[in-house]
Order: structure tokens, then sequence, then C-alpha cells
């Protein structure tokens, strides 16, 4: 690592969307570089980090990751809180998680920083045989 080990910069991460869109095998593929066909549902929120080294700086990401369920809209706030940028996440094979992308829009502007940066990820593009829609119309 650069600069002896030392963390020069922290950014926090939100992942959002709908349950079961693959928050949380994301989160596990950038962390550990693993991935598992049998994933639980997400209880609550947890976060995981990873180091980088970008241009001489360590760079601690640390990405959080909460259920997409309506039962744990209570942590919001808390939840977004200090987030510099958010991973907007849709099934590609589940049009109805990209049609609710509005709403979750929404809350991010309800409780995150005016000046957060969201970035859209469709995931599960490696089931291109079950996919509900196609790219040019996200």
């Amino acid at each position: 690592m650069a600069g002896g080990g030392k963390v020069d910069y922290v950014f926090k991460v939100v992942l959002i969307g709908d349950s079961a869109v693959g928050k949380s095998q994301l989160l596990a593929r950038f962390t550990r570089d693993e991935f598992s066909m049998d994933s639980k549902a997400t209880i609550g929120v947890e976060f995981q980090t990873r180091t980088l080294v970008i241009e001489d700086k360590n760079i601690k990401a640390q990405i959080w990751d909460t259920a997409g369920q309506e039962r744990y809209r209570a942590v919001t706030s808390a939840y977004y809180r200090g987030a510099v940028g958010a991973m907007l996440v849709y099934d590609m094979t589940q049009r109805e998680s990209f049609e609710h992308i509005p709403r979750w829009l929404e809350e991010l502007r309800a409780h995150a920083d005016k000046n957060i940066v969201i970035i859209l990820i469709g995931n599960k593009t490696d089931l291109e045989n079950q996919r509900s829609f196609q790219v040019e119309d996200a």
C-alpha cells in the first residue's frame, strides 16, 4: 500500500434496489471476489470495505448493503448519512425491479446528500436467456 498502510480517504457508498436484485452478491464479488448461487436475503444493514490504491493514495471504499424489503425502510436516513455515492441496482430478468427505479431515486433525493453520485447497475446480465427487456430501455 502507498503511504505505509495509512488510509488517505474513506468513501461511503450505498447499494439500493429491490430485494433479490443481487446487491449482496455485487458486494461480495467486489470486496472478497466471492460469488454464491444460494444467497440469503439481507436482514437490516451491513457493510464491507475494500482498500484500493489510486494515484498513490489509499482509498477505503466502505460499501453499505441493505435489505430491499419494505419492512426495513425505517433505516433510511441513517443509512444514507455521509454517503458520497449510490449504486442503484436492478435485475435484468425482472422488469418490475427496473420499474421501481424512480421510487428508489425519490428515496435517495429525500434522504441522501444532494451531491451524491449515482450509478445505475443492470445486474444478472449472465442470464441472457431470461432477460425481460433490452439495455436500451434502461
